[in-house]
């Protein structure tokens, strides 16, 4: 029942409410405690005609909160966090009606007003006014069913004994409680709030936001009995989270990473995923450029992208972060198949059929680009115009591209018929690794130099002490003639390989003669297959009617094993080719007065090369390989993490190699790199300046204009609603509460605030 222009919860409008209004609305609708509340739509109406709607409802022996309802609050990009009154503990009708005629006067007040100009926010404040029955709080807080910050499958939730107004008021800490797949990954160690309340509110956290259909923010009360909800709005802005892992990728790229072989590596080899990626699924809304990105001269992927693919195939966000090698808990997510996943299935099966049959692809495609590769090696590069040359790079990237699709997918079909083959041998109590599943495949000797250079390794143990000394010392030039024969012959064979088939700027094995024997020198007598039963043994082992699927795995496990290791020889081998045409056009900016090494055409990108090369082109081409080395020598020993939240990382001095560091709680994403002016109150605001890095006791309402100069906040106390962390997530500069020793940083140094992990860094003298 609507009473005048005081209306209960069940009975409102939403789209005449304002934000928290409609969501209590939400919450009583769904079956949820929440305090008896009424709104007025039009709080500055008469006073002779609301009183009368207010006596209908307020009782002389209950205290009220009254708060503001307007359109501009709680919104995706602004918060007007403190900006409106709220006034609590009212009591009486003529109480109520004037903390409604005071709330609802400050939507036009001075500090507004400037407010909303700082953030360029043109809408006309409509105000509406909650009137909500107290709940007497043993213990407040809020929920978030995700993590505002990192977008992370895990429910936050940060508590206060007493009123749920001291999390956004200063000088308060909040206990803080994170909780991942089933298990507390940060916990409070003697905590105040009642763990049964806490794991109460992490479970109907979770109920809200799948029945809401997003991830939620909410605000609860707990009286000692019940659980009462005050608030849920959605979080905003978890899609604009990009996260970066390079778990799998400094296996496949490890180390810096020069930005010529970036510029030819990633593209190649990104393509040929995105292009399986079509296969399997159909159109993705993912391209090559998108999957990979370096920091600091290093290698991650983008799980983000991925996460898109996951998406295309029906898989939860769960099954991502899985990938990141985050903590598993009790409670570890399992892929289930979805609608989605059931419609992309018979694409999925088709693709699956054809790689059945991909061992005849596999010797296709090597005969081929054997055959290719073959014509670019055999190419005196020293003949070939800058544009043939070019041509040449460009040729070469197009096959390299085909290369790389046969070198995803035959390891991958490799490991799918090791791992069948295993699971077959394992139900027969056989361990896959104690068998020789490579018994008597002497071909795999054509791809493999091990048994290659340990029989050099062999003939050199033989020589004289004197002659083995001489080669440790000298290298391949004292090597006896039939040696350096036997050398060339490897070299011959396997002189493409080198420290990182991924990087072209090192130097292969042919290219370094004296070390590949030296390293021939030190190696040890090993006999590889001894330690390991036959395929005889082992499938006497298993029952009976196993060893016909068994062995039919197996053939294919040992068929697409010596395909991988072929591919693989072969991509690395065209691969290579890339570093003969580049030494040339580094050899020909040398001669042009360009660079001072022919090496130093690796420290540009492919774009930068063909400028270099174009008639007057090479200008500033020597500054930006200068800057790029220097660059590099500055992030050789940086704390490089796993996972990397967001685009604008920066890179920091190892923890060991810092001056000092603070830690905290994050609560506003980003990265920033600045001095720090410590603000004690109003006295030290007119020190503030452009991208300081405030280092604060806390914040309220008036502290709200320094937030538009500065370009990264520290606090000493504070929880996610703190009022600093909401209006520096407004302004979306990072922010980092609970800082122990905030207000000692140093006034001026710089620092590094990482706003996704809590970390402050200062910077050391000369770093």
């Amino acid at each position: 029942m609507t009473l005048g222009l005081v209306t209960p919860l069940r009975d409102l409008d939403p789209e005449r409410s304002g934000g928290k209004a409609a969501g209590l609305k939400w919450l009583v609708d769904h079956g949820y405690a929440v305090p008896p509340t009424w709104v007025l739509t039009d709080p500055v109406t008469d006073a002779g005609r609301v009183q009368p709607a207010l006596a209908s409802v307020v009782d002389d022996d209950r205290s009220y909160a009254v708060r503001s309802s307007a359109n501009v609050e709680d919104g995706g990009d602004t918060s007007y966090a403190g900006q409106f009154l709220s006034v609590l503990e009212v009591h009486g009708v003529d109480g109520v009606l004037d903390a409604v005629q005071r709330v609802a006067a400050s939507a036009r007040s001075a500090g507004v007003e400037a407010y909303r100009t700082s953030i360029a926010d043109e809408r006309p404040v409509e105000m509406a006014v909650l009137v909500q029955e107290m709940v007497t709080p043993v213990w407040s807080g809020v929920g978030f069913s995700r993590n505002p910050i990192t977008g992370l499958g895990e429910t936050v939730v940060e508590a206060v004994a007493g009123s749920g107004e001291a999390l956004m008021a200063g000088g308060v800490t909040p206990e803080r409680w994170v909780r991942r797949w089933g298990d507390y990954i940060e916990q409070p160690d003697a905590a105040i709030v009642d763990e049964r309340v806490i794991a109460e509110v992490i479970a109907t956290t979770q109920r809200i936001a799948r029945e809401y259909g997003a991830p939620v923010d909410v605000e609860w009360v707990h009286d000692g009995s019940k659980l009462w909800w005050v608030q849920v709005r959605a979080i905003s802005g978890l899609d604009d989270i990009t996260i970066y892992s390079r778990r799998i990728s400094k296996e496949v790229m490890p180390g810096i990473i020069k930005p010529l072989v970036w510029s030819i590596n990633v593209p190649m080899v990104n393509q040929a995923w995105v292009a399986l990626f079509r296969e399997a699924l159909g159109e993705v809304a993912v391209e090559p450029e998108d999957l990979a990105k370096s920091f600091g001269y290093r290698s991650y992927f983008n799980m983000s992208a991925i996460g898109e693919i996951f998406s295309v195939m029906g898989m939860p966000r769960e099954s991502l972060e899985l990938l990141l090698g985050l903590p598993a808990g009790s409670e570890q997510p399992r892929f289930k198949p979805s609608a989605t996943t059931f419609r992309k299935t018979p694409r999925m099966l088709g693709m699956a059929l054809r790689k059945i049959r991909y061992d005849k692809e596999v010797e296709r495609q090597l005969a081929s680009l054997d055959s290719e590769f073959a014509r670019f090696a055999g190419r005196d590069v020293s003949s070939l115009s800058d544009r043939e040359l070019l041509a040449d790079v460009e040729a070469l990237r197009r096959i390299g591209v085909r290369a790389a699709s046969v070198n995803i997918v035959t390891p991958l079909l490799a490991n799918i018929y090791s791992a069948l083959l295993r699971r077959q041998l394992g139900k027969g109590g056989v361990d896959l690794h104690s068998v020789d599943l490579l018994e008597g495949m002497d071909e795999l000797g054509d791809f493999d130099p091990n048994p290659h250079l340990d029989e050099l390794a062999r003939k050199i143990r033989r020589l004289d002490r004197a002659t083995r000394e001489a080669v440790m010392r000298d290298g391949s030039t004292v090597l006896p003639d039939d040696l350096k024969h036997e050398l060339d012959e490897f070299l011959e064979k396997f002189g493409h390989f080198s420290d990182s088939g991924n990087d072209f700027s090192i130097p292969p094995w042919r290219e370094q003669p004296d070390t590949v024997v030296k390293m021939a020198a030190m190696r040890r007598d090993r006999d590889r297959a001894s330690q390991r039963s036959s395929w005889d043994e082992a499938r006497s082992a298993i029952p009976a009617w196993r060893r016909p699927l068994a062995g039919a795995m197996r053939k294919r496990a040992r068929r697409f094993v010596h395909h991988r290791e072929a591919v693989s020889s072969t991509y690395t081998y065209g691969y290579g080719l890339f570093r003969n045409y580049f030494l040339e056009i580094g050899r020909r900016l040398v001669e042009r007065d360009v660079l001072a090494e022919a090496n130093d055409v690796m420290y540009l990108d492919l774009v930068a090369v063909r400028e270099a090369l174009s008639p007057g082109g090479g200008a500033g081409a020597a500054q930006a390989v200068a800057a790029c080395k220097a660059e590099i020598d500055s992030v050789r020993d940086i704390e490089l993490p796993d996972v990397i939240y967001g685009d604008d990382f920066i890179p920091r001095p190892a923890d060991d190699l810092a001056a000092t560091s603070w830690h905290g709680t994050p609560t506003a994403r980003g990265h920033h790199r600045g001095p720090v002016c410590v603000v004690r109150g109003l006295a030290d605001f007119e020190k503030v300046r452009e991208g300081d890095v405030l280092a604060i006791p806390y914040s309220d309402v008036g502290w709200t204009p320094l937030f538009a100069k500065a370009g990264a906040v520290v606090a000493e106390s504070g929880g996610l609603l703190s009022h600093s962390s909401i209006v520096a997530r407004e302004y979306g500069i990072p922010c980092v509460v609970s800082v122990d020793g905030a207000m000692r940083m140093p006034e001026g140094e710089i620092v590094t605030v990482d706003g996704y992990r809590g970390v402050v860094v200062l910077e050391a003298e000369g770093s």
